[in-house]
């Protein structure tokens, strides 16, 4: 029995990693998943996400002796997925992993049990966030946004939707309900009859 790899994406600004760390402090044993953190060759205090830093030297290091499970390159740095998730999938753990939107093809093919997971923000909403972020000029923005639109055209059909338009703690709720749904048999939360 494998694990189930949900495959987590959306616009930048969209919550991913607000809503991937308010799970792992939520998560059981009954819930048998594990969010997986990601390899990144970018500071560990920039981004907000609860990721391990390395060096290029490092990360390349760890590429060639076959470490990562997934890896690509975006925006001036290299992101990798530890190969432990192979070993938590084949022991029938499921897993959650924020992913890069241009792997997703790559990742399909190569995990029959991937569920994509597309996180959904309104595009107004979305502008805001990142005009408030800073990071980014108005027609950066204004791309970014053009390309996610493209992006979300072509996901396929067994996409799941997380709703993060409203409060944090309900977009959480929506990711738990969709791990405890998928969690194998002995390990579904017993639900209340009354």
């Amino acid at each position: 029995m494998s694990g189930k790899l949900l495959y987590l994406v959306g616009a930048s600004g969209s919550g991913k990693d607000s809503l991937l760390e308010g799970c792992r402090q939520r998560l059981q044993t009954n819930h048998c998943c594990f969010v997986a953190h990601r390899y990144i060759t970018r500071a560990p205090n920039v981004g907000g996400e609860n990721h391990i830093h390395l060096s290029p030297e490092e990360f390349d290091m760890r590429a060639n002796m076959g470490m990562f499970a997934m890896q690509w390159y975006s925006h001036d740095y290299s992101y990798g997925i530890g190969s432990e998730i192979d070993n938590w999938l084949s022991k029938g753990v499921n897993v959650v992993i924020n992913g890069s939107r241009e792997y997703l093809q790559i990742a399909m093919h190569a995990y029959p049990n991937l569920i994509p997971v597309l996180v959904e923000v309104d595009e107004e909403i979305l502008h805001q966030r990142l005009m408030k972020r800073g990071r980014e000029s108005e027609t950066e923005i204004v791309k970014r946004l053009a390309r996610h639109r493209q992006f979300v055209d072509s996901l396929p059909e067994n996409i799941q939707l997380i709703d993060n338009n409203a409060k944090l703690q309900d977009g959480i709720e929506s990711l738990l309900k969709l791990i405890e749904s998928l969690a194998p048999e002995p390990f579904k939360p017993a639900r209340s009859t009354h």
